[in-house]
């Protein structure tokens, strides 16, 4: 058997080549939703807000905000969703809380998942939750009502950032949409699950 000459080593290594690129695309396209995911929810990108374990420390300043609410819900989830009230005005730095409720229409148990964001997109970076019922899904039987809530507080560093420092008014929307998956039975409920909504 003869070596093989230059030209077959070139086209193998062309083709390992090739392949590697190939894996390396496969893997970043999966890679990708979380990476970017991470990246909004690290830099408040396109109005992505932030997640804070508790308010303490938070300086209150003297300056008023208004924070409106708004709740949509996607084809295919039959719920009716709304916020209690449509706006509250805090001090930047206050901690406050709404709830909202959201009521299945139909005569199965559903589960749906809230996306949210903030407007103007410049105050992604400093809206803090410190809990929120879209931080997880939520299964609703057929018929049932529930209250749920957010808390959550405007950081005051959004006064020395130039995008954000003459903002008065604050949008958070939210989307609930249908869960990828299925709803769980009553019975499968942990006990303490109750005490996880506000």
């Amino acid at each position: 058997m003869t070596a093989p000459d230059g030209g077959d080593r070139r086209n193998r290594t062309v083709a390992l080549a090739c392949a590697g690129v190939f894996v390396a695309m496969v893997g970043l396209s999966f890679a990708s939703v979380p990476l970017y995911d991470l990246f909004c929810k690290v830099t408040g990108y396109e109005g992505t807000t932030q997640v804070a374990t508790s308010a303490e420390g938070v300086k209150v300043l003297d300056r008023d905000v208004t924070v409106r609410f708004d709740a949509n819900v996607a084809p295919g989830l039959k719920w009716h969703f709304e916020p209690e009230v449509h706006s509250v005005t805090l001090k930047v730095g206050e901690l406050g809380t709404v709830k909202f409720r959201a009521k299945n229409l139909t005569d199965v148990a559903t589960t749906g998942r809230a996306t949210y964001n903030v407007t103007p997109d410049a105050m992604g970076a400093y809206f803090s939750k410190i809990a929120c019922f879209c931080f997880t899904e939520e299964t609703l039987q057929p018929g049932e009502e529930l209250e749920m809530g957010v808390t959550f507080y405007v950081d005051p560093a959004m006064v020395d950032d130039p995008d954000s420092a003459s903002i008065r008014t604050v949008t958070l929307s939210y989307t609930f949409f249908p869960a990828a998956t299925p709803a769980r039975p009553v019975a499968a409920v942990e006990p303490d699950a109750a005490a996880k909504r506000l």
